[in-house]
């Protein structure tokens, strides 16, 4: 990949989001039918402890094998992907150039004027920017996202796609793959999210992302070290299990009665003072804005039964779980009834496989 390429990136029609989390490989690929996006393909494969660490690969060859698997499982045969790097390992500013300048001319003057904006060595990181449109303040000027990451980290990221047989396409920032898939839920939103303030939550196995929409445009993002593994690590105190087995009983509800007695509602407790916590950090750092109109839960701590509900009478703030495949079809090997029960998960791969249709959209 080169310099200028190795973000945002180009896309195809033939593309899939590729998700890699701390506990697994999620591999989705969508088409158009018409005006609707159709699931063509989906997978999902666990990945061992530690394989991901804070958000970065430390075992290629572990990712590289579960990403071979999710990929034969799937049984598509496109090859190209388009995955992300977590939001606190880029850097994206945005910066005003000529309007006159071609892509060339602008990339040869962001290569001469990089340390202006970002904190490394050119040579130490993959650089890419994308035109958002006229400046709002000067006539002449143009207005870009620039992105930045380190070098080692694409490569990494890279080299266990590779090992997994596929070819990264693009790369994508995680915040912006979970706005590109906000797209999906807007048939949950009030009024479609026109003039709304919406809270995206993701709760994961161990971290936790708030990003705040107002029309449908990211405001305010924040991640913090919460997640579903909390509850794994209490369910095997409790029932003295060890942690597979723990993960296994809580995804198939295969549990005592005293678990949803003692033990979840403890732990939803802590997920309300989890995103109230992040929304009054919200409120601080963006003082025009004064309330949330709704939150939108996503992530593995979204299938939690009844979850929504609590945490809708624990924050006073209407609450719903992601499902951003309610207006699609879904092919008969995607799985539709795994797809169902997983969709709060997907967002992120969501987000990547929609870079497919950026030509068309």
């Amino acid at each position: 990949m080169g310099i200028m390429q190795s973000l945002f990136g180009g896309s195809s029609k033939a593309l899939v989001g590729l998700d890699i989390s701390s506990s697994s490989v999620k591999l989705l690929e969508l088409s158009l039918r018409g005006e609707r996006y159709h699931v063509e393909a989906y997978a999902t494969e666990p990945l061992p402890d530690n394989a991901v660490a804070d958000k970065q690969i430390a075992n290629v060859e572990a990712v590289g094998e579960a990403i071979a698997a999710a990929h034969a499982r799937s049984g598509t045969k496109t090859l190209q992907a388009a995955v992300a790097v977590s939001g606190s390992s880029a850097i994206t500013k945005v910066i005003q150039m000529p309007a006159d300048l071609s892509d060339s001319d602008m990339e040869e003057q962001i290569k001469v004027e990089a340390d202006q904006y970002i904190p490394y060595a050119i040579e130490e990181v993959n650089l890419d920017f994308e035109v958002i449109g006229p400046s709002p303040t000067d006539d002449g000027m143009v207005e870009l996202l620039l992105a930045a990451c380190r070098r080692d980290q694409i490569e990494n990221l890279a080299a266990a796609i590779e090992l997994g047989g596929l070819t990264p396409t693009v790369v994508d920032i995680e915040t912006h793959a979970m706005e590109n898939a906000c797209e999906l839920l807007r048939h949950q939103m009030p009024d479609r999210g026109t003039d709304k303030t919406i809270a995206v939550i993701d709760m994961g196995a161990n971290m936790t992302s708030v990003m705040v929409l107002h029309d449908l445009r990211t405001v305010y993002t924040r991640e913090q070290g919460f997640g579903g593994k909390q509850l794994t690590e209490e369910i095997m105190r409790n029932f003295g299990m060890s942690f597979d087995e723990a993960a296994k009983a809580k995804r198939y509800g295969n549990l005592p009665d005293t678990y949803e007695s003692e033990i979840l509602p403890g732990f939803i407790e802590d997920m309300a003072q989890q995103i109230d916590r992040s929304l009054q950090f919200f409120f601080s750092a963006s003082s025009q804005y004064a309330s949330i109109d709704q939150i939108i839960l996503a992530g593995g701590c979204a299938h939690i039964p009844n979850v929504s509900a609590t945490l809708q009478e624990k924050l006073q703030i209407a609450t719903d779980v992601a499902r951003p495949f309610a207006e699609m079809s879904v092919a008969a090997r995607a799985k539709p009834k795994q797809i169902a029960q997983e969709e709060a998960s997907l967002l992120a791969a969501c987000g990547l496989a929609l870079r497919a249709f950026d030509r068309e959209r």
